[in-house]
């Protein structure tokens, strides 16, 4: 694919086949491009003017990460250091130093070469980023559907899974990743809102794509929707939202690499969300509850038909249990129309028992096609298990309807992970991550904590974005949580710390809240909190929970994981 179009081009004429005609005077004027010059534009600007500045981070990465097996006194004055400085010595197998200049040279060439690629990489999130986001966006799917025809419409050329509902879309895509991935296939997988790096969004392989993957993604759409962009706003329309391109990003990659299967979240709704492009051969809809009502709607039915929009014909639909007999109604009757299969959870399938176990779960399942039994998930919380149910479920369905077999759905299942979800990050005592931020998630959260551990002390942090119900998500988790500390988090959208503690004070009472300045701090005294016990560290916990973005900053402070 790539920024060639030649493909859109017959053999006999100059004329393209399947670009709107609208369209063309932007795409003449997209060849004339340089695709280095986009580079430098785009990921690389002001390179000359930071050679410096790189080469001394590379310089700083090599000693940080040890890659520099020897004192090389040139390395050593360009960072101010001294031969008798304290330094790594390592020897090879055959006991003779491995250091050398050449070494050296060739070790600081990765390290620059790695912190351009992580520049690139930022500047390219910061320009994407900077345009509105998803639900400032008129709802249209044309936008969206103008970028992928000129690449082709990259996304018909994989099989898909599509998945929507209120909580449970992240870690259900997970584990469908996972048991297509033991099935042999080469999966991609596209979520969000991502933890810590962007990356984490477009999964190849189990894996976040490569820097490199990444940059050569971005400049393979870059001059197209630059083209759609200009187009939409001489007709007086937006340019598209941030989550648009990295839509259009990961299903071009996902054509790319090439993938056997892509496994997709959407990102709000459902029907005008930017993922509807596809026509995914599978479908899951996950518990649906109420967030994001200002755009979605203000009943669980009007969130419902929202979400019911990804249904499409003649594929399988897969539909966990719903909170009403009326948002189930809604979906199996847009089923109906579409002519689509519908695999209803209690009716259908359904998890016949749960067993808690050393790291995780054993469950035992019942789809239309097996009774799968004594299954491991390393996943704590009964909502795992129902996540973990739908996932086998559609892995059947995209299959053709058939059993799959059960080593390779142990082998899948054993391989699923959910950061951010229910995540034990630290034990003595035990901190637990996770990224409930609307009142569904909190119920799910509080049961979860309860059933999967044996707490006799459990100290909650907690902040939260402005536009959600901070009050309804406390209401929650009061039960379970002795004291709770707030912190106010970086961001325009992040709820001041005044109307954190009003409304913290509302719930818990005052004497039962605390207040830090930042994280780290929030942390540590909630730690100090659950430690101010004579009960065992291994009975007393802290629960950091109430938005994503909280939990990616807490796991890059307690585990981190480069990247």
């Amino acid at each position: 694919m790539g920024n060639d179009h030649a493909a859109f081009f017959g053999e006999d004429t100059e004329e393209p086949r399947g670009i709107p005609a609208d369209l063309l005077p932007y795409l003449e004027a997209a060849d004339e491009v340089d695709a280095d010059t986009l580079t430098t534009e785009v990921a690389l600007a002001d390179e000359e003017e930071a050679a410096e500045e790189e080469r001394a981070a590379a310089l700083r990465a090599l000693i940080e990460n040890s890659l520099l097996l020897g004192p090389d006194p040139a390395v050593l004055a360009e960072l101010g250091l001294d031969e008798d400085d304290d330094y790594w010595e390592e020897e090879d197998t055959a006991g003779e130093p491995t250091s050398s200049a050449g070494s050296h040279e060739e070790a600081l060439d990765a390290a620059e070469h790695d912190v351009r690629e992580r520049n690139a990489v930022e500047a390219i999130y910061q320009s994407i980023i900077a345009r509105a986001p998803e639900h400032k966006i008129q709802p249209s799917l044309e936008r969206v559907r103008a970028v992928l025809d000129i690449l082709g419409d990259p996304q018909n050329t994989y099989p898909s899974v599509h998945i929507t509902g209120t909580n449970g879309k992240t870690s259900t895509a997970r584990m469908t990743d996972a048991l297509l991935t033991a099935m042999g296939m080469r999966v991609g997988r596209f979520t969000s809102p991502h933890l810590s790096d962007v990356r984490e969004r477009i999964s190849l392989e189990g894996e976040p794509i490569s820097r490199a993957g990444f940059i050569a993604a971005w400049e393979d759409i870059a001059p197209y929707v630059q083209m759609v962009d200009e187009r939409s706003t001489s007709e007086g329309g937006p340019v598209l939202s941030f989550f648009e391109v990295f839509t259009v990003m990961a299903l071009a990659a996902f054509a790319d690499y090439p993938v056997d299967a892509a496994v997709v979240e959407v990102g709000l709704g459902g029907q005008w969300d930017a993922t509807n492009v596809l026509n995914g051969d599978v479908a899951i809809i996950t518990p649906i509850g109420m967030d994001h009502t200002k755009w979605l709607g203000s009943t669980l039915e009007d969130i419902a038909r929202e979400k019911a929009g990804i249904i499409k014909p003649r594929q399988t639909v897969v539909i966990a249990k719903q909170p009403t007999a009326e948002v189930l109604d809604i979906l199996v009757e847009r089923a109906r129309e579409c002519d689509a299969t519908v695999r209803v959870e209690g009716r259908d399938w359904e998890v016949l028992s749960t067993q808690l176990a050393v790291g995780g779960q054993m469950i035992t399942v019942r789809t239309p096609a097996a009774v799968y039994e004594d299954l491991f998930i390393p996943l704590h919380g009964e909502h795992q298990a129902h996540n973990a149910a739908a996932a086998l479920v559609a892995a059947e369905a995209f299959i053709g309807g058939r059993a799959v077999d059960g080593q390779i759905v142990e082998r899948g299942l054993m391989s699923a992970s959910s950061p951010g979800r229910l995540e034990v990050v630290r034990t003595s005592p035990t901190i637990i991550v996770d990224a409930a931020h609307n009142p569904a998630g909190a119920r799910v959260l509080a049961d979860a904590v309860e059933a999967s551990f044996d707490f006799t002390r459990l100290v909650g942090v907690f902040s939260a974005m402005g536009d959600k119900d901070v009050e309804s998500i406390l209401a929650e988790v009061e039960p379970r949580i002795e004291h709770l500390v707030i912190t106010e988090m970086d961001g325009e959208r992040a709820m001041p710390l005044d109307q954190l503690q009003e409304l913290a004070h509302d719930v818990f009472g005052e004497d039962r809240v605390t207040v830090a300045d930042t994280l780290p701090q929030a942390i540590e005294a909630a730690v100090h909190d659950a430690e101010a016990t004579p009960d065992p560290a291994t009975s007393t916990g802290v629960i950091i929970f109430g938005s994503v973005v909280l939990a990616g900053m807490a796991r890059e402070l307690l585990r981190p994981t480069p990247m």
